[in-house]
């Protein structure tokens, strides 16, 4: 029974969800498993923050290797709950202007986000460079479209290719390559997510994947 029911259940609500999509009728039942949905989200919510603070506090305890960030979360963990709760005006007002919740951040998540990303672009322009190998006929147009990307963006490629004619400058080529090119890949890849979307909400539905569950 610990196994069937949730394969029953997650069948009810997933046939019942695609149903009231096409059927008007049955949005009375779509709109009470939205309501159980968030409601199990939030309490997924604390099991997260719970979860993080035990595996943390146990590298801590144990002083596993970089266990000092452990600690670094933890208590970056509790003084922003802290203050969010209890010194900028409860759950309502945390957000607003001028409370030191809104303070902390602006002047220290905000911060350290923004260098986070700082240093990834050392990752991404490591990564280009392995990828942008011209190795064969494919690579070669990667590099050429970032090539003229790169150049078309900024203004030093406007002055380079001024002497063309209008509609002929790097900088109407990246459009050129944006508008076209590029929308038809992405538009490719959104296609096969959703088709992978739909096949693996199929499975789970008809109770063919079941690792959510903890099973093979």
């Amino acid at each position: 029974m610990r196994r069937e029911v949730p394969l029953v259940l997650t069948a009810i609500v997933g046939l019942t969800m695609i149903v009231a999509h096409f059927i008007p009728p049955f949005n009375i039942l779509k709109d009470l498993f939205e309501d159980w949905f968030f409601i199990i989200a939030a309490f997924a919510i604390y099991l997260g923050v719970l979860n993080l603070l035990k595996v943390n506090a146990d590298k801590v305890y144990k002083k596993e290797r970089d266990w000092p960030f452990g600690v670094v979360v933890i208590l970056g963990f509790l003084l922003i709950t802290i203050v969010g709760l209890f010194f900028s005006g409860g759950a309502k007002h945390f957000l607003d202007p001028g409370t030191p919740f809104f303070y902390l951040y602006d002047h220290v998540y905000y911060p350290l986000s923004a260098t986070m990303f700082a240093l990834l672009a050392f990752f991404v322009a490591s990564a280009s460079y392995r990828a942008f190998r011209a190795r064969n006929v494919d690579a070669t147009m990667l590099l050429v479209a970032a090539f003229v990307l790169m150049l078309g963006r900024v203004p030093v490629g406007d002055w380079i290719s001024a002497w063309l004619p209008e509609g002929y400058r790097l900088g109407d080529a990246a459009d050129w390559i944006m508008d076209f090119p590029q929308t038809a890949g992405q538009k490719a890849i959104m296609i096969g997510i959703a088709l992978g979307v739909i096949s693996s909400a199929l499975r789970v539905i008809l109770g063919l994947e079941r690792t959510y569950m903890g099973g093979e």
